[in-house]
């Protein structure tokens, strides 16, 4: 199996991206997967160190798929998503290892879900409006997920998991904010790193 096979060339990714790119080869090159690597830390330092203080359940999503957005817009390669999230798993296993605190349980659960569901996500979603909403499909699924496992940890009072207010007051309120934070937080990411309509496309029109 060579690089190609694992990282492949996603072109209608590429075409939509804001940034210019740094897949240009039919293989990763190390500084893509470095690329990678880079932004699945930085979700993974954002999630443990930013407080925000909102209070609003669920917005770390944004976290992690802004940083993981960015990280696809600059290498559009498949699997992209599972090589962040693995960093982002590193990232914070590390930390935790050194006794620094990485957050709350549903925090943890959305940075490690973002990166796979963003794969799957953009395998569906080849562009056009349909890219956009993939990464609202995919922060929207990723902050669900997040939203049964704390509330799971909630709702059998697990010490130190739970964590802030009862499962009966915490859930009605927590049911529709992880919701609207994951899509909020996929739509926010895909206009920040995409366009709508691919180069090409904009190129043949302007041709013509």
């Amino acid at each position: 199996m060579t690089a190609a096979d694992v990282l492949p060339l996603d072109e209608p990714l590429r075409e939509q991206s804001r940034l210019h790119g740094l897949a240009g080869a039919r293989e990763a090159g190390v500084l893509e997967v470095a690329t990678l690597v880079t932004m699945g830390v930085t979700s993974g330092l954002l999630t443990a160190f930013v407080q925000l203080n909102l209070r609003i359940p669920g917005h770390h999503i944004l976290f992690a798929v802004f940083p993981m957005a960015m990280g696809f817009a600059l290498v559009p390669r498949r699997r992209a998503g599972l090589i962040m999230a693995l960093s982002a798993l590193g990232c914070t296993g590390g930390l935790h290892m050194a006794g620094v605190g990485i957050g709350g349980i549903g925090a943890m659960t959305s940075l490690l879900a973002t990166g796979p569901l963003l794969d799957l996500a953009l395998r569906w979603g080849r562009g056009g409006t349909r890219l956009y909403a993939a990464f609202v499909a995919a922060g929207a699924a990723s902050n669900a997920l997040a939203f049964v496992v704390r509330g799971g940890a909630k709702a059998l009072a697990l010490q130190g998991m739970g964590g802030g207010r009862a499962f009966s007051a915490w859930w009605p309120q927590a049911m529709a904010t992880y919701a609207a934070a994951g899509v909020v937080a996929g739509l926010i990411s895909a206009a920040a790193w995409f366009r709508l309509r691919r180069r090409k496309r904009q190129a043949v029109q302007a041709a013509g």
